[in-house]
């Protein structure tokens, strides 16, 4: 009885080495190479075309809404590397918003092309406000936890893919 389970534990340990072994195997690069766990922002065609993302900033005081004047977005991109890895995030500030709220941030393509990245995720944060009253930043539209950007529509005539985000609202705290 007890050859019996000395038996039995002996082929449970062998088995177990091996699956070790195999494992590790597949960390020292012998298994097959990694698939890239991303989807591009622009496909292969669009690779030249510049990527324009847009949007509205608006001040919450009380019941009502209005435009800020010189508010800004900020822009948060993963890249990939020619692997398939992604890198750190890097961001792009908006231009500050016009009368109308509105605000435009460009990212270029050779800002991508001379670190051999491809963009895989965009997110569009709040950044700033001019305004001492309607400062505070609010999550509407995860403005303070990132809008992630996919709705877009290609610009012929610019050489660009534009992006639109919600419109993201800073109050006055109260």
């Amino acid at each position: 009885m007890l050859m019996a389970a000395l038996t039995t534990f002996s082929i449970s340990l062998i088995l177990c080495s091996l699956m070790v072994v195999f494992a590790s195997a597949s960390d020292y690069g012998y298994a097959s190479k990694p698939q890239p766990f991303y989807k591009p922002m622009l496909d292969v065609k669009e690779e030249s075309l510049s990527i324009g993302i847009e949007g509205i900033i608006l001040c919450k005081s009380g019941p009502k809404t209005t435009p800020i004047e010189g508010a800004v977005a900020r822009i948060a991109c993963l890249g990939v590397d020619e692997h398939g890895y992604e890198t750190a995030p890097f961001s792009i500030l908006s231009k500050p918003t016009d009368s109308k709220g509105y605000y435009f941030a460009t990212l270029y393509p050779h800002q991508l092309i001379r670190r051999n990245l491809k963009l895989a995720d965009c997110k569009a944060f709040l950044q700033d406000s001019p305004l001492e009253t309607c400062k505070v930043a609010t999550d509407v539209n995860k403005g303070t936890t990132g809008a992630p950007i996919s709705y877009s529509r290609l610009l012929h005539d610019k050489k660009m893919r534009l992006y639109s985000v919600p419109p993201f609202i800073f109050s006055n705290g109260y």
